[in-house]
């Protein structure tokens, strides 16, 4: 079995900045991650795409291309393709690639998985032809397709940013149905201070909507009871404005509202969480140098918290201060002027984050839709199956699992699971956080029994797991 000093699970900015400072200082590191290549979502395909796309996906996407240069300048032992299905307390990483199971035994081990984006759960989600605006940003990212006559429908900066990166391809959407309520500007009014201190992020939120305006595509405001229709297909989206029904014919759906921590793992491994009231979502509990509860185990990046991707660099510089400092690669006094110069700008760089949690809060239908929505798309239950269990007490996310088979699909809950505990909430009149999350098992991913099998186990014990 193979032993590092240091596992990192993500090769996006934060786990890409940890790889590299623990590298530059001897200790021996792993880097383990499901794509091709290194980057992330944020820098997905970045060395594919630095010139032939780079002008459409702008210069913050183009930032990665340093930091993927680096880490493979660097010599990090950066496995691609890896898809990590199991992590256990004493810090065994087990993954598969290409169709084999493999293990490794780790002293540290630095958790970057990042975000999920948000699942806006309306009438005619799972039509074909509706997706999420990330989804199609991937797509744009890694073979520059774009979609056409799409409508754009949601909120937040991302839908934003699609927008005009569609813009510059050629293919402008139709429109952006914008679903922020009036509510939302009272309800980051409080936080105008912090607007502020991060106005660099307010001026290029502002600067998209310009050029949103100036391309020429209609923008509706305020809008309510999104519903996308058709027969066998997306062929356009209805919905609310201004007391009116509005109604847009379309080939695709992008939404979008806002992304949260991808807590899988974190959650598979019985780490302590607690519940984000503004950012609305689980994150794990952490100290102040991004430690879980669990000794030897860090998080770092958006799967800690929704920072964005320079938050992220700097966790990864952090969490790697806290890995060497523990193996003795560097003295306390190095070790304490780092972290506290990294805490500081972590602090500098989230200032702004309650000011946008707040402006870009998800949309009351999508925290409590109609009961015809599908909510698991997996499993296809309703919001109204959610409700009905709970109308019979089943006040639990468990409870609701059993009874439904809601999260029990391919995606283990990662898409419905906030959504069905927001309904829950709302019906039993109780606080998400005493809804709870779904119980996450091993294996996180899909594991096929013939890489089960390649693995050659170095004891009984592990296999006995899977007997009992």
């Amino acid at each position: 079995m193979l032993n590092v000093d240091v596992c990192i699970i993500g090769a996006g900015p934060a786990g890409i900045t940890a790889a590299i400072d623990c590298t530059k200082m001897g200790s021996k590191v792993v880097l383990l991650d499901e794509q091709p290549s290194a980057g992330g979502q944020i820098y997905r395909s970045i060395k594919k795409n630095g010139h032939v796309h780079g002008e459409i996906l702008g210069p913050d996407y183009l930032h990665g291309a340093k930091l993927v240069s680096e880490v493979e300048s660097t010599g990090v032992q950066h496995i691609t393709e890896a898809k990590v299905w199991r992590v256990d307390k004493d810090k065994q990483v087990f993954w598969s690639c290409r169709g084999k199971a493999q293990q490794l035994q780790a002293k540290r081990i630095i958790i970057a998985t990042g975000a999920l984006e948000r699942s806006f759960a309306f009438p005619g989600w799972t039509l074909p032809g509706a997706m999420m605006a990330g989804a199609s940003q991937v797509l744009l990212k890694t073979s520059g397709l774009a979609p056409k006559q799409a409508i754009m429908v949601g909120t937040g900066p991302l839908l934003y940013l699609l927008a005009v990166q569609l813009i510059k391809t050629g293919n402008a959407p139709i429109a952006i149905v914008d679903t922020q309520a009036s509510k939302q500007y009272i309800k980051a009014s409080r936080y105008w201070a912090n607007a502020i201190q991060g106005r660099k992020y307010i001026y290029k939120g502002i600067n998209l909507l310009l050029q949103i305006k100036k391309a020429g595509v209609k923008h509706y405001h305020r809008a309510t009871d999104i519903c996308a229709y058709g027969v066998d297909k997306v062929e356009g989206l209805s919905f609310t404005c201004a007391g009116k029904k509005e109604v847009l014919d379309a080939q695709t759906i992008l939404s979008h509202i806002g992304v949260v921590p991808n807590v899988q793992l974190t959650r598979a491994l019985e780490l302590d969480h607690s519940w984000d009231p503004l950012q609305r979502c689980w994150r794990p509990s952490l100290d102040e140098h991004q430690n879980t509860s669990l000794s030897g185990v860090a998080v770092a990046g958006d799967n800690s918290g929704i920072g964005g991707a320079l938050v992220a660099e700097y966790q990864g510089h952090l969490v790697a201060c806290e890995a060497l400092y523990s193996l003795g690669k560097i003295t306390k006094d190095e070790w304490q002027k780092s972290t506290n110069t990294l805490k500081q700008q972590i602090k500098q760089e989230l200032v702004i984050r309650p000011f946008l949690d707040a402006l870009y809060s998800p949309p009351q239908q999508a925290l409590t839709p109609v009961d015809k929505t599908i909510i698991c798309r997996c499993e296809e239950v309703s919001a109204g199956d959610i409700r009905q269990y709970t109308h019979h007490s089943a006040y639990g996310i468990n409870q609701i699992k059993s009874f439904s088979r809601c999260g029990m699909g391919p995606c283990q809950g990662r898409y419905c699971g906030q959504t069905a505990a927001e309904i829950i909430a709302d019906e039993a009149n109780i606080e998400v956080s005493e809804v709870g999350y779904f119980r996450i098992r091993y294996p996180i991913k899909p594991l096929k029994l013939g890489e089960l099998a390649s693995l050659t186990p170095t004891d009984k014990s592990f296999m006995q797991q899977y007997k009992d």
